[in-house]
Order: C-alpha cells, then structure tokens, then sequence
C-alpha cells in the first residue's frame, strides 16, 4: 500500500487539509481540491494544461441539445447510473430482472439489486477501444442504438453492462444452485482470469482492458465482503450492503452522502495499491508531485448514484444528491478537452500514454469535476431549474458524458479519448 507524507505546507499546496483521511473521504473534499486545483490551472501553475473559457458556451449548446432530444421533458431525466447501461439498445433487460426477483420479500429484492449494481459497476473501468461482447438470446430493439450493430455486439460502457448482466442473470456470480441471482463472497474468492474472460468473451482477438485487474478486484471483494460483516450483514453478499444502509434510514429517508460514506467504508479496501493513511484505506486518490493528494472516488461515485436509485425501487428518498460531485472519467473529461475548453501546453498530452496516477491525469481529472460544476449551474441558469431539481447525477445522464462520447466519435475513427491512459482495469 502507498503513504502519503504531509504535503500542506509545501510550495504549490492547494492549501487544504490534503492528508487528513477522513476529510479525504467527503465529496466534499473531491470538490474543493477540484476547484483549488482549478484555480492553480487559471493561474498558470500547470505545466500540462491551460483553460479556453470561451469555449465553454459551445459545450453548453451541445449538452442542451442532447439533453433535449434524450428528454424533452427536463424534469423527467433519470440518474446518470448503471441502470441506464442495463437496458440498452431500449432491451428491457431489467424488466427480466425485476420480473425473476418479483417473488422475493422485499430486503432480498434490494440484495438481489444490490449484487446485480456492485458487481457490475466495479467490472466498469473502460473496456478498451478494441473489445466488444455479442448478446445472445435477447429480443433487439427496433431503435438503433449508437454503440450496437445489427446482431447486438455491444462495446465500451454499456458492452460491459450486458456482459456482467448476462454473468449475473445465469447465475455466474452466486455459489449457490438454489439462490442463482446473487454474489457470493465463496464464488467471488475463487474466481480466476479464465472466468472472467469466458464471461466476457475475451481472447486473443478481442482484448479487455485490465483483464486481471478486474478479476483481482473481485477477488478482494469477496474477501471483504467475508471479513467485515458489519459493512455488509450477514449474507455474505455484497448486496447485505442494502440491509445496512436502510437500516440507517430514517423515515424512509436518506442523505446520499450517508450511502457514499457507506461505500467508501465497505469497499475501500478492495481496490489494489491504493494509497493508505493512519489506517484507512482510501481508493481513488492520487498523489500530485507538488499539490499533493488530490481524491476523485470516481466509480465509488458512480457506484452510489447506481445504489440510490435502487434504494429509491425500495421506497427510500435519497436527499441531498448534489452533495456528490461529477465523475473524473474519460468521456466526461475527454468533453472538454475535444471541445478546447482544456487545452494542453505540450504535444505530449495527446500523443502519448500516461499513467492513471501522472500529474497530467490528476489535473484533467480535477478540471473536469470543476468544469461540470460550471457546466450544471450554467444549464440551471438556462432551464431555470435548481440543484435539486437538477442534480449532478442528472447533468451527467442529461449530456456531459453523451456529449463527450459525441464529440469523440467526431474526432477519432475509433470514439477513443483525446487522451490515453494506462488503465489497469479498476479506475477508468
């Protein structure tokens, strides 16, 4: 595991509170070290990237658009999480879901949830632009679907959302004949690369990005799930995490900052040589060479805004959503840097490959929480709605991240990021 040294006091700090891991832990913290980290790039302290503001408005023109043909009725737009995925190419393939867990009393339907959302979002780290996944035995649609040929290969984020779906649904993940749609920590344990690349279709002709990676990450989570029955109950399933977090609901009411402290808590651990402060386990933080740590919680984020709308199925309100922040990933991030609202200093930055855990990554990550702060309060001010009424979870479903996958189908034959990363198959 990695350490931080203290580095508050250090020439180039943001000047926040950067080794407390508590504070490391908040959403609150992944946006003010955005915004600190920001207004370092605006005062010309990056060595990597400078801001073109003035684009910003053709970015705004882009996400409306979207945003309206998706959904003409603003009111009306769902979270940016993995249920979105789940139903691609308009399948309904959580229907099926619901339909096979109908049965159940109500704290093993959110289980049943809880297994299907964990698994799959901690599978989602960026498939790499050469992978894709053929469904079998599934109605198509008759819309079109940008990311789909005509015999359902599915690619990217909503490739692996099929994929881990299928896994779950024939009961992959559960070690248990009799129980098929759940995640057992036993099967987690034991699970190899092989699995993994059977399950989705891997070969030497069809590459996955971070194969051991994410075979690795599951491992961990079974161990965990086994080793602290306090964060998941006593299933041994990551999906007991459902019984914990309502039962800390009170009055069928819950902040989302309680579910992603619950997340961070829980799972903190599993995710490999991640760094390590006064004991806690942190995850998606990231040493800056001189404004030291800097946290995104990018897919624990992700994760939580996929477990609030399942919390919500089991008739809890989830309060405070805005309280978490936009996700640091490459579509959103990739959104601004192909729109010139992030314009890099050197050839580098886009003709070569850097590591999850560079300097260069780190300040694009920051700068795409800070801009899809600027981004959501602009669309606000447009549609005149509030953040609660439009939310971050809603800002990113609505257009961010689709945007960012337009603008780089524009740019690229491929629809790859304008920036490379070595991805180990657990952050991106």
């Amino acid at each position: 595991m990695n350490s931080f040294s203290s580095s508050a006091s250090a020439p180039g700090s943001l000047g926040l509170p950067n080794t407390d891991p508590e504070w490391l832990c908040r959403p609150s913290a992944v946006r003010q070290t955005a915004h600190a980290l920001y207004a370092a790039v605006e005062q010309g302290q990056s060595q990597h990237f400078r801001l073109g503001l003035s684009a910003l408005s053709g970015v705004l023109e882009r996400v409306e658009a979207i945003t309206r043909t998706q959904y003409p009725q603003l009111d009306q737009v769902p979270y940016h999480s993995r249920f979105r995925h789940f139903n691609v190419g308009s399948v309904d393939r959580l229907g099926r879901f619901e339909a096979r867990i109908a049965e159940l009393e109500p704290a093993a339907q959110a289980r049943a949830r809880f297994d299907l959302v964990i698994s799959s979002v901690l599978l989602d780290a960026g498939a790499g632009p050469q992978w894709s996944y053929t469904e079998a035995n599934s109605p198509t649609s008759s819309t079109a679907d940008a990311t789909a040929n005509s015999n359902r290969r599915w690619t990217r984020s909503e490739g692996l959302a099929v994929a881990s779906y299928d896994w779950f649904m024939a009961g992959g993940l559960s070690s248990d004949p009799a129980q098929p749609l759940a995640v057992h920590a036993t099967r987690l344990e034991t699970l190899g690369t092989t699995d993994l690349a059977h399950a989705f279709q891997v070969n030497e002709n069809n590459p996955l990005v971070g194969l051991e990676g994410r075979a690795q990450l599951l491992r961990r989570l079974g161990e965990r799930v086994r080793a602290v029955p306090e964060s998941f109950g006593k299933s041994t399933r990551p999906g007991g995490l459902a019984d914990v977090l309502l039962a800390r609901a009170v009055r069928r009411q819950l902040p989302a900052t309680e579910v992603l402290s619950q997340v961070l808590d829980a799972l903190g651990p599993v995710w490999p040589s991640r760094p390590v402060i006064g004991g806690r386990a942190l995850g998606d933080v990231w040493p800056h060479s001189r404004f030291g740590p800097i946290p995104f919680h990018k897919l624990s984020q992700w994760l939580t805004y996929s477990l609030c709308e399942a919390l919500e199925l089991s008739g809890v309100q989830v309060l405070e959503l805005n309280e978490l922040t936009g996700l640091a990933e490459y579509r959103n991030g990739g959104l601004f840097v192909d729109a010139g609202v992030i314009v890099p200093l050197h050839d580098a930055v886009l003709t070569q490959s850097h590591a999850v855990g560079s300097d260069l990554v780190i300040e694009w990550r920051a700068l795409t929480i800070a801009l899809l702060d600027l981004t959501a309060e602009a669309l606000r001010a447009r549609w005149g709605m509030s953040a609660s009424e439009l939310p971050l979870a809603k800002v990113l479903e609505a257009g961010t991240w689709a945007a960012g996958r337009q603008l780089a189908a524009e740019r690229r034959s491929d629809s790859s990021p304008p920036i490379r990363i070595e991805s180990d198959g657990t952050v991106f």
